[in-house]
């Protein structure tokens, strides 16, 4: 099917990958998201076929949706005078409608989330951090 869609595919050769580049004029039929300006500033909606695929492995989105505009760390508070070190997940992003689309998918999973700004959420709770370790893994 991509090889109708897409006119010109190319390999490029980098340090420590291949960056895969591709052209042609019906790729937004893959992803109707895609389109002129800023994405926060027009909607993102995901098509019933990609609605279905992300209710069946919202883990795997979860790992695109991190590896791009989020990161794990190390968050350290102190209480009292004592210190605590716990890992915590932050998913940054200016659209609305992508935060919809994270929060919707730690819902799927069960996964605890909460708003730190408007265009900021945080994973903190050791078990949620747990599940979210299973699916998103290591940034590469």
């Amino acid at each position: 099917m991509l090889a109708t869609l897409a006119l010109k595919v190319q390999r490029i050769p980098k340090e420590g990958c291949i960056s895969v580049e591709s052209s042609g004029q019906h790729w937004p039929c893959l992803f109707p998201q895609h389109g002129p300006g800023k994405k926060h500033k027009r909607p993102i909606v995901l098509a019933d076929w990609q609605r279905a695929i992300v209710e069946a492995h919202p883990g795997d989105f979860l790992r695109g949706l991190f590896h791009s505009d989020g990161c794990r760390f190390a968050n350290r508070v102190v209480v009292r005078g004592k210190e605590y070190v716990y890992p915590r997940y932050m998913f940054s992003n200016r659209s609305a409608d992508i935060m919809a689309l994270c929060q919707w998918a730690l819902d799927l999973l069960g996964i605890a989330w909460r708003m730190n700004l408007p265009w900021s959420l945080s994973v903190a709770r050791r078990e949620a951090v747990a599940v979210l370790d299973q699916h998103v893994g290591p940034k590469s």
